[in-house]
């Protein structure tokens, strides 16, 4: 059986390795808060997944229109500090983790990372942490950052097979706590990731950015792969669409 990957956009990828299906901090909605719209399409469908791994309660990373869609039943791993916001809201298969932790998902061992960011539930909220996760499975090791800016420890990550990166900003602007073009390059190179898969970018934008900034959406894998040439040689660059999937043999 080979492993694939689909990004549905933004931090939503689903991650099939081993057997194992995961899928990372889902949103699946057009818009969100009024501030977010998604590029043209139609809405994404909502993956059948063994566990949900969310990064951080920022509302488009932890949508909880989104997780129903995934489905109430379907484990969710949250950072610790994190399991009443969807306790509260029915979701009873919550489980909080840390950072160096790790769990089982059918025949993948997943393992808690840090995270360089600003994890309170927006606008207001007490601080909680940020995680990332690797995924080991088959013999091979997947990362996500979810959002993060770099930290020495991604080095300790390596060998990375494949390292799932966020490089975009729906706001225009990927400030402290997010990696951009430049910092997931630099990120690669610390992991030695051998593919790097962009996300969090083409998928959402301010909409009052949409038209006036259309770089956001196609803009960030080109500075990326520019930089990946000047910093991570060796890695190779797999630029998704929305929707996309890419398989990696066996």
């Amino acid at each position: 059986m080979s492993d694939r990957i689909t990004y549905i956009g933004h931090g939503t990828v689903l991650l099939e390795a081993d057997g194992a299906r995961l899928v990372t901090d889902p949103l699946l909605r057009p818009r969100i808060l009024g501030l977010i719209t998604r590029a043209p399409g139609d809405p994404p469908a909502a993956p059948a997944a063994d566990a949900v791994l969310v990064s951080h309660p920022h509302p488009d990373h932890l949508d909880y229109p989104s997780l129903r869609r995934v489905g109430r039943r379907v484990p969710i791993v949250v950072p610790r500090g994190c399991g009443w916001f969807l306790r509260a809201r029915g979701f009873r298969d919550v489980r909080e983790v840390e950072e160096g932790e790790a769990l089982r998902v059918g025949s993948a061992e997943v393992v808690v990372t840090p995270a360089r960011h600003d994890g309170r539930r927006w606008p207001i909220g007490p601080r909680r942490a940020a995680v990332g996760y690797q995924v080991r499975a088959g013999g091979r090791r997947f990362y996500y950052a979810g959002d993060t800016d770099l930290f020495d420890g991604m080095a300790e990550l390596a060998p990375v097979d494949v390292a799932l990166l966020p490089i975009g900003a729906w706001g225009g602007v990927a400030g402290r706590g997010h990696l951009d073009p430049l910092r997931a390059a630099q990120a690669a190179a610390r992991m030695r990731a051998r593919i790097v898969v962009p996300v969090h970018w083409g998928t959402y934008a301010r909409a009052d950015l949409h038209r006036r900034r259309p770089d956001l959406v196609a803009g960030p894998p080109a500075k990326l792969r520019a930089h990946l040439r000047e910093l991570a040689p060796e890695s190779e660059l797999c630029v998704l669409r929305p929707g996309e999937p890419f398989e990696l043999g066996d």
